[in-house]
């Protein structure tokens, strides 16, 4: 009997302050973590990828996809924006059905980086695999806005959880 072949998630993220990388980061940690409950952690490749150095080679790879970005000006940040505007047509029509989560980074609202990013997926035609999750920083002055983040607890747990998601899913 041949074994099944892996199976990958990508994550694709971008961050300034860190916050939407630790969500990636998180992320990660529950898809690895789930594979291990699964006892199919040999089967299961967890690509990392920041937005700027995603390929169309790297979705068209991909079995299930994680987007992490930070929301700017009530959309999505100016360099996930350009990954989803640099492999969108490379694209079109040859991801269909695939799965994907979104974790979005937010001040204060982060619904309009969540509408821009899923208009984009259901242009891809990709199957959404639960509610995107917003990790609210309640940062609201230049300098707060501008600062590294720390991302609580239950957001941590949160992405991890979509992480293990995804990988269960795969798998």
């Amino acid at each position: 009997m041949d074994p099944q072949p892996r199976k990958t998630l990508l994550i694709v993220w971008h961050s300034r302050t860190g916050a939407a990388k630790q969500l990636a980061d998180a992320a990660v940690a529950g898809a690895q973590a789930a594979a291990r409950e699964l006892q199919a952690q040999d089967g299961l490749d967890v690509m990392l990828r920041h937005a700027d150095q995603a390929q169309a080679g790297d979705l068209l790879g991909a079995d299930a996809m994680l987007f992490c970005g930070p929301e700017n000006l009530a959309g999505l940040s100016g360099a996930m924006k350009e990954f989803f505007d640099r492999n969108y047509y490379a694209v079109l029509d040859r991801l269909n059905g695939r799965p994907y989560g979104l974790l979005v980074s937010a001040g204060s609202d982060g619904s309009g980086a969540v509408r821009q990013a899923e208009r984009i997926c259901a242009g891809w035609r990709l199957r959404p695999v639960a509610p995107a999750h917003i990790a609210n920083t309640a940062a609201q002055t230049p300098e707060a806005i501008l600062a590294p983040k720390s991302i609580g607890e239950p957001d941590r747990q949160a992405a991890a959880n979509m992480g293990g998601l995804l990988a269960a899913l795969l798998l």
